[in-house]
């Protein structure tokens, strides 16, 4: 990795981007940071329990167990509407082919995903990606980040996720709070010229929240991406309550536990209650025990497998969980 601070400009953005892209978003109110100045902080396109004004996803459905199409969220103050489940791109999209990830892209578009997040990080996955999407990148809200621990390095990077993905990439945030003093400036810039939408931090460990909530605290971004499933609950403690205050879009990370808590399930007489629900497995109330929480925005489980895209897709159409089954899913998780 290289070692140079000093770059004060970076390399110059593509000379224009697609159309379609730049006119879906012509004509946004936007304020002096960049922010859709329309749209009110957190608001959902479907309102989920203990908001204020808002009808719970049980009232919105009736009788029925499932909603006809994936509950959208508003990303916090950013403005960009999410699907409430997403895709993530870690280790499954890091192949040589992607052809081998066409099917599962198609289903989750096809299942009303319309959330991708992805990172230098994650080898291949990020042209893999933009390639698996191909023109339907201008329907889907793209996330990346910026992972170099110096500003050339880091800018090169941009560089090339702005020319994937048709010089916008609408969330970019910085991967693990990596030299962030360096690149959180730079993505400002791009943020003030329309090649960045709104901007995050992420970290995958809960000995970096205070530092995160700094960050939050000084205004300058929009969302957090952060662990969050029933076994790795610490972001509770300050950080997700203080999103909620700012009005961050909440992104959930590794909501199965690195794959650690479905490795064994419960036996199926434990999980009959999943039903009143519209669920089926372990693996959809983990994640749906996430997106139950109000204060989240969106959840990025990651898959190779076209059963398990499918599986994750209707956890979106699904109703959310009451307190008392989050805490029966929580308490189930403990015996794992």
């Amino acid at each position: 990795m290289g070692r140079d601070v000093g770059d004060a400009h970076g390399p110059p953005l593509p000379a224009s981007r697609p159309a379609p892209y730049r006119d879906r978003h012509r004509g946004a109110a936007r304020n002096e940071a960049g922010v859709d100045a329309t749209a009110r902080p957190g608001a959902r396109t479907t309102p989920t329990f203990g908001r204020p004004g808002g009808r719970s996803p049980r009232a919105l459905l009736g009788r029925r167990r499932t909603l006809e199409r994936m509950e959208t969220r508003r990303l916090g103050r950013t403005g960009l509407e999410v699907s409430v489940i997403g895709m993530g791109t870690w280790q499954t999209f890091d192949v040589p082919d992607p052809g081998r990830v066409q099917p599962v892209t198609d289903a989750v578009l096809a299942g009303g995903v319309s959330f991708f997040d992805s990172s230098p990080m994650y080898g291949a996955a990020e042209q893999v990606l933009a390639l698996s999407l191909g023109s339907r990148r201008t329907r889907v809200v793209v996330a990346t980040k910026v992972w170099a621990g110096a500003a050339r390095e880091g800018r090169e990077q941009i560089r090339r996720a702005l020319e994937w993905y048709g010089g916008v990439v609408d969330l970019y945030q910085v991967h693990n709070l990596t030299a962030w003093e360096i690149h959180l400036p730079y993505l400002e810039e791009l943020q003030a010229r329309g090649a960045v939408r709104a901007i995050g931090i992420t970290h995958w460990s809960a000995a970096e929240f205070d530092r995160m909530a700094a960050i939050v605290e000084g205004g300058r971004v929009g969302t957090i991406q952060v662990p969050y499933n029933p076994a790795e609950r610490q972001v509770e403690r300050g950080l997700l309550p203080l999103a909620a205050a700012r009005g961050l879009g909440v992104i959930v990370m590794r909501p199965l536990g690195q794959g650690g808590l479905v490795r064994s399930g419960p036996p199926a007489r434990e999980l009959a209650f999943l039903a009143d629900f519209g669920l089926r497995t372990w693996a959809q109330a983990l994640l749906n025990w996430g997106v139950s929480d109000p204060r989240v925005t969106v959840s990025i489980p990651a898959t190779g497998q076209l059963p398990h895209a499918t599986d994750n897709c209707a956890v979106g159409r699904a109703r959310r969980f009451d307190a008392a089954a989050r805490d029966r899913v929580a308490a189930l998780a403990r015996r794992r």
